[in-house]
């Protein structure tokens, strides 16, 4: 286990309080609990904004696949980034619409150029990427 390191914070009352609540309603057991959930999300977020370090999470989309002939357009562009994608699942939610789950591992900047190509395809509804970083 990593050695830990003690700082203090100075905080408006009134942002303290606000804070407290927000630590109360999301079930952490201290501040210090919630600092360091919210210090790697801010990381991982610059790591995803910067383009250049490892990300990974999922993209979840959902397409007519009767429409533009879509599955092949999507199971297209998954081969074309293969390297960085780790497995996928397709449900069929109904006669006419497919939901699946990309989870997917990779530099920031060739992630988001797959999200980019899956979601400019005209037969894709949805597409909600969820990523985080190696901290």
């Amino acid at each position: 286990m990593e050695r830990l390191a003690r700082f203090s914070v100075s905080l408006p009352e009134g942002l303290l309080n606000k804070f407290d609540h927000w630590i109360e309603k999301r079930g952490h057991k201290t501040r210090s609990d919630a600092l360091r959930q919210l210090i790697r999300y801010y990381i991982a977020e610059s790591f995803w904004e910067e383009g250049d370090q490892e990300v990974y999470g999922a993209l979840t989309l959902t397409y007519d696949h009767h429409s533009h002939d879509a599955a092949r357009e999507v199971t297209a562009i998954q081969h074309d980034f293969g390297d960085i994608i780790i497995c996928s699942t397709h449900i069929h939610v109904d006669h006419d619409h497919c939901f699946e789950v990309v989870v997917l591992r990779g530099e920031a900047s060739k992630v988001k150029t797959f999200l980019n190509a899956v979601s400019g395809l005209k037969s894709v509804h949805n597409t909600n990427p969820v990523f985080t970083a190696p901290l």
